[in-house]
């Protein structure tokens, strides 16, 4: 399996439960294809930079999951086809999907850790 983050852009219009049914669309096709969610988040309602089908505004939601490419695959095709769904991209962030590998942004925390280990040894 591989990693992925998906971001969606939904009507503004559509409602809170039209959102819900796009958010399960997703979760529910990653899963169908023994994908694992691993967050899940509705980033609200946010102006655009530039208007999407005439739209000015768009509720995102970002999910980030462990999945197989047809999986993906088939999850970008029933959101292509969905009229509610402005616009959205998918990411892959790592070829092997390891669940305890730390983001991305601990790396940059590693380095500190290591001067100060190495000011004590030279002490």
């Amino acid at each position: 399996m591989r990693r992925y983050e998906t971001i969606v852009i939904v009507k503004p219009g559509a409602g809170e439960a039209e959102f819900s049914s796009v958010s399960e669309k997703v979760t529910g096709t990653i899963e169908k294809f023994g994908g694992l969610i691993v967050s899940n988040d509705k980033w609200g309602l946010k102006k655009l930079a530039y208007p999407i089908k005439k739209e000015a505004q768009g509720d995102f939601l970002y999910v980030e999951y462990a999945g197989l490419p047809d999986g993906v695959k088939e999850m970008e095709r029933l959101l292509r086809i969905d009229d509610r769904v402005l616009k959205f991209m998918t990411v892959k962030t790592q070829n092997v999907f390891t669940p305890d590998a730390p983001k991305p942004e601990g790396l940059a925390e590693e380095p500190e850790t290591a001067t100060a280990d190495a000011e004590e040894a030279s002490e």
